[in-house]
Protein backbone atom coordinates (compact mmCIF):
# COMPACT_ATOMS: atom_id res chain seq x y z
CA UNK A 1 0.00 0.00 0.00
CA UNK A 2 2.86 2.40 0.77
CA UNK A 3 4.01 2.12 -2.85
CA UNK A 4 0.76 3.80 -3.92
CA UNK A 5 1.85 7.02 -2.22
CA UNK A 6 5.28 7.12 -3.79
CA UNK A 7 4.15 9.29 -6.72
CA UNK A 8 3.07 12.91 -6.92
CA UNK A 9 -0.08 11.92 -8.82
CA UNK A 10 -1.22 9.76 -5.91
CA UNK A 11 -0.83 12.63 -3.44
CA UNK A 12 -2.68 15.03 -5.76
CA UNK A 13 -5.51 12.51 -6.12
CA UNK A 14 -5.62 12.02 -2.35
CA UNK A 15 -5.75 15.77 -1.68
CA UNK A 16 -8.47 16.26 -4.33
CA UNK A 17 -10.63 13.45 -2.96
CA UNK A 18 -10.18 14.53 0.66
CA UNK A 19 -11.19 18.10 -0.26
CA UNK A 20 -14.23 16.76 -2.14
CA UNK A 21 -15.30 14.66 0.85
CA UNK A 22 -14.86 17.61 3.24
CA UNK A 23 -16.94 19.95 1.07
CA UNK A 24 -19.69 17.37 0.67
CA UNK A 25 -19.48 16.66 4.40
CA UNK A 26 -20.73 20.16 5.22
CA UNK A 27 -24.27 18.94 4.50
CA UNK A 28 -23.69 16.12 6.94
CA UNK A 29 -22.44 18.44 9.68
CA UNK A 30 -25.57 20.59 9.38
CA UNK A 31 -27.81 17.52 9.42
CA UNK A 32 -26.03 16.08 12.47
CA UNK A 33 -26.39 19.42 14.28
CA UNK A 34 -30.14 19.49 13.61
CA UNK A 35 -30.68 15.90 14.78
CA UNK A 36 -28.52 15.97 17.91
CA UNK A 37 -30.06 19.21 19.20
CA UNK A 38 -32.99 17.27 20.71
CA UNK A 39 -30.73 14.98 22.74
CA UNK A 40 -29.77 15.86 26.33
CA UNK A 41 -26.66 18.12 26.37
CA UNK A 42 -24.55 15.42 28.02
CA UNK A 43 -25.35 12.97 25.18
CA UNK A 44 -24.69 15.34 22.29
CA UNK A 45 -20.86 14.93 22.10
CA UNK A 46 -21.27 11.14 21.98
CA UNK A 47 -23.94 11.50 19.28
CA UNK A 48 -21.55 13.59 17.16
CA UNK A 49 -18.80 10.98 17.51
CA UNK A 50 -21.07 8.01 16.82
CA UNK A 51 -22.75 9.82 13.93
CA UNK A 52 -19.46 10.65 12.25
CA UNK A 53 -18.09 7.14 12.81
CA UNK A 54 -21.31 5.71 11.39
CA UNK A 55 -21.07 8.06 8.40
CA UNK A 56 -17.49 6.96 7.81
CA UNK A 57 -18.62 3.34 8.02
CA UNK A 58 -21.33 3.80 5.41
CA UNK A 59 -18.94 5.60 3.04
CA UNK A 60 -16.30 2.89 3.39
CA UNK A 61 -18.97 0.22 2.89
CA UNK A 62 -20.04 1.92 -0.34
CA UNK A 63 -16.42 2.18 -1.39
CA UNK A 64 -15.72 -1.52 -0.92
CA UNK A 65 -18.85 -2.49 -2.87
CA UNK A 66 -17.91 -0.47 -5.94
CA UNK A 67 -19.26 -3.02 -8.40
CA UNK A 68 -22.67 -2.78 -6.75
CA UNK A 69 -22.51 1.03 -6.56
CA UNK A 70 -21.67 1.32 -10.25
CA UNK A 71 -24.50 -1.05 -11.14
CA UNK A 72 -26.92 1.42 -9.53
CA UNK A 73 -26.65 3.55 -12.68
CA UNK A 74 -28.32 0.82 -14.77
CA UNK A 75 -31.98 1.74 -15.55
CA UNK A 76 -34.51 -0.48 -13.79
CA UNK A 77 -37.75 0.90 -15.28
CA UNK A 78 -39.19 4.03 -16.88
CA UNK A 79 -41.87 6.45 -15.72
CA UNK A 80 -43.28 8.95 -18.21
CA UNK A 81 -40.24 8.41 -20.40
CA UNK A 82 -37.80 8.96 -17.51
CA UNK A 83 -35.41 6.07 -16.90
CA UNK A 84 -35.20 5.24 -13.18
CA UNK A 85 -32.12 3.48 -11.81
CA UNK A 86 -31.17 2.43 -8.30
CA UNK A 87 -29.21 5.67 -7.93
CA UNK A 88 -32.28 7.69 -8.92
CA UNK A 89 -34.41 5.86 -6.36
CA UNK A 90 -31.87 6.56 -3.62
CA UNK A 91 -31.66 10.24 -4.57
CA UNK A 92 -35.46 10.58 -4.72
CA UNK A 93 -35.97 8.82 -1.39
CA UNK A 94 -33.18 10.73 0.36
CA UNK A 95 -34.33 14.05 -1.09
CA UNK A 96 -37.91 13.42 -0.01
CA UNK A 97 -36.71 12.53 3.50
CA UNK A 98 -34.65 15.73 3.72
CA UNK A 99 -37.58 17.86 2.52
CA UNK A 100 -39.94 16.23 5.03
CA UNK A 101 -37.43 16.44 7.90
CA UNK A 102 -36.48 20.05 7.21
CA UNK A 103 -40.10 21.14 6.79
CA UNK A 104 -41.17 19.50 10.05
CA UNK A 105 -38.22 21.04 11.91
CA UNK A 106 -38.94 24.51 10.50
CA UNK A 107 -42.59 24.12 11.54
CA UNK A 108 -41.54 23.00 15.04
CA UNK A 109 -39.23 25.98 15.44
CA UNK A 110 -41.52 28.65 14.02
CA UNK A 111 -44.75 27.40 15.63
CA UNK A 112 -43.18 26.53 18.99
CA UNK A 113 -44.30 22.89 19.13
CA UNK A 114 -43.75 21.53 22.63
CA UNK A 115 -40.77 19.20 22.96
CA UNK A 116 -42.82 16.39 24.48
CA UNK A 117 -44.93 16.26 21.31
CA UNK A 118 -41.96 15.29 19.13
CA UNK A 119 -40.34 12.60 21.26
CA UNK A 120 -39.98 9.05 19.96
CA UNK A 121 -37.54 6.42 18.74
CA UNK A 122 -36.26 8.67 15.96
CA UNK A 123 -35.24 11.33 18.48
CA UNK A 124 -33.18 9.02 20.74
CA UNK A 125 -29.49 8.21 20.42
CA UNK A 126 -30.02 5.07 18.32
CA UNK A 127 -32.53 6.78 16.03
CA UNK A 128 -30.32 9.83 15.52
CA UNK A 129 -27.24 7.77 14.62
CA UNK A 130 -29.31 5.53 12.32
CA UNK A 131 -30.71 8.55 10.45
CA UNK A 132 -27.21 10.01 10.06
CA UNK A 133 -25.87 6.73 8.64
CA UNK A 134 -28.78 6.23 6.24
CA UNK A 135 -28.76 9.78 4.90
CA UNK A 136 -24.98 9.71 4.53
CA UNK A 137 -25.49 7.05 1.86
CA UNK A 138 -27.42 9.64 -0.15
CA UNK A 139 -24.87 12.39 0.51
CA UNK A 140 -21.85 10.23 -0.36
CA UNK A 141 -23.24 8.19 -3.26
CA UNK A 142 -22.24 10.65 -5.97
CA UNK A 143 -18.89 11.40 -4.34
CA UNK A 144 -18.00 7.70 -4.36
CA UNK A 145 -19.04 7.37 -8.01
CA UNK A 146 -17.01 10.49 -8.82
CA UNK A 147 -14.02 9.12 -6.91
CA UNK A 148 -14.00 6.05 -9.16
CA UNK A 149 -13.43 8.34 -12.13
CA UNK A 150 -10.59 10.20 -10.40
CA UNK A 151 -8.61 7.40 -8.74
CA UNK A 152 -7.99 3.79 -9.71
CA UNK A 153 -7.02 2.57 -6.24
CA UNK A 154 -9.58 1.88 -3.52
CA UNK A 155 -6.91 2.37 -0.85
CA UNK A 156 -6.43 6.03 -1.80
CA UNK A 157 -10.20 6.59 -1.69
CA UNK A 158 -10.41 4.99 1.76
CA UNK A 159 -7.61 7.18 3.14
CA UNK A 160 -9.32 10.29 1.71
CA UNK A 161 -12.59 9.36 3.45
CA UNK A 162 -10.85 8.81 6.79
CA UNK A 163 -9.02 12.16 6.43
CA UNK A 164 -12.28 13.97 5.67
CA UNK A 165 -14.04 12.43 8.67
CA UNK A 166 -11.09 13.41 10.88
CA UNK A 167 -11.49 17.05 9.79
CA UNK A 168 -15.25 16.87 10.31
CA UNK A 169 -14.61 15.36 13.77
CA UNK A 170 -12.68 18.49 14.76
CA UNK A 171 -15.20 21.03 13.48
CA UNK A 172 -18.60 19.28 13.60
CA UNK A 173 -19.51 20.06 17.20
CA UNK A 174 -18.33 23.72 17.22
CA UNK A 175 -20.29 24.31 13.99
CA UNK A 176 -23.29 22.44 15.39
CA UNK A 177 -23.21 24.41 18.65
CA UNK A 178 -23.03 27.67 16.70
CA UNK A 179 -26.07 26.67 14.63
CA UNK A 180 -28.11 25.50 17.61
CA UNK A 181 -27.37 28.55 19.79
CA UNK A 182 -28.50 31.03 17.11
CA UNK A 183 -32.20 30.52 16.16
CA UNK A 184 -31.96 32.47 12.90
CA UNK A 185 -28.90 30.45 11.88
CA UNK A 186 -30.76 27.22 12.57
CA UNK A 187 -33.67 28.29 10.35
CA UNK A 188 -31.15 29.17 7.64
CA UNK A 189 -29.45 25.76 8.02
CA UNK A 190 -32.82 24.01 7.78
CA UNK A 191 -33.60 26.02 4.65
CA UNK A 192 -30.30 24.84 3.17
CA UNK A 193 -31.21 21.22 3.89
CA UNK A 194 -34.65 21.78 2.36
CA UNK A 195 -33.04 23.19 -0.78
CA UNK A 196 -30.56 20.29 -0.93
CA UNK A 197 -33.47 17.86 -0.63
CA UNK A 198 -35.18 19.50 -3.61
CA UNK A 199 -31.91 19.33 -5.58
CA UNK A 200 -31.55 15.61 -4.81
CA UNK A 201 -35.10 14.91 -5.97
CA UNK A 202 -34.56 16.94 -9.15
CA UNK A 203 -31.34 15.03 -9.83
CA UNK A 204 -33.20 11.78 -9.23
CA UNK A 205 -35.54 12.80 -12.06
CA UNK A 206 -32.60 13.65 -14.38
CA UNK A 207 -33.11 17.39 -13.96
CA UNK A 208 -29.49 18.50 -13.75
CA UNK A 209 -29.20 21.84 -11.96
CA UNK A 210 -25.95 23.76 -11.72
CA UNK A 211 -25.11 23.40 -8.03
CA UNK A 212 -22.61 26.23 -8.21
CA UNK A 213 -25.48 28.73 -8.32
CA UNK A 214 -27.14 27.03 -5.37
CA UNK A 215 -23.95 27.00 -3.29
CA UNK A 216 -23.35 30.65 -4.19
CA UNK A 217 -26.86 31.52 -3.00
CA UNK A 218 -26.23 29.60 0.22
CA UNK A 219 -22.93 31.39 0.77
CA UNK A 220 -24.52 34.76 0.07
CA UNK A 221 -27.40 34.07 2.48
CA UNK A 222 -24.96 32.93 5.16
CA UNK A 223 -22.86 36.09 4.73
CA UNK A 224 -25.93 38.32 5.02
CA UNK A 225 -27.08 36.51 8.17
CA UNK A 226 -23.64 36.79 9.77
CA UNK A 227 -23.66 40.54 9.05
CA UNK A 228 -27.16 40.78 10.55
CA UNK A 229 -25.98 38.96 13.68
CA UNK A 230 -23.05 41.36 14.00
CA UNK A 231 -25.38 44.34 13.51
CA UNK A 232 -27.86 43.08 16.13
CA UNK A 233 -25.04 42.50 18.60
CA UNK A 234 -23.70 46.05 18.11
CA UNK A 235 -27.19 47.54 18.49
CA UNK A 236 -27.69 45.50 21.66
CA UNK A 237 -24.41 46.78 23.09
CA UNK A 238 -25.24 50.40 22.26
Amino acid sequence: MLELFSTVDAWIALASLAALEIVLGIDNIVFIAILTERLPPEDQPRAYRLGLLGAMGTRLALLFTLSWVMSLTTPLFSVAGIAISGRNLILLTGGAFLVAKSTSEIYRKTEGVAEEEVRGWGNGMVGVVAQIMVLDIVFSLDSVITAVGIVDHVEIMAVAIVMAVAVMWLFAQPVGNFINTHPSMKILALSFLLLIGVLLMAEGLHQELDKRYVYFAMGFSLTVELLNMRFRRRVGEA
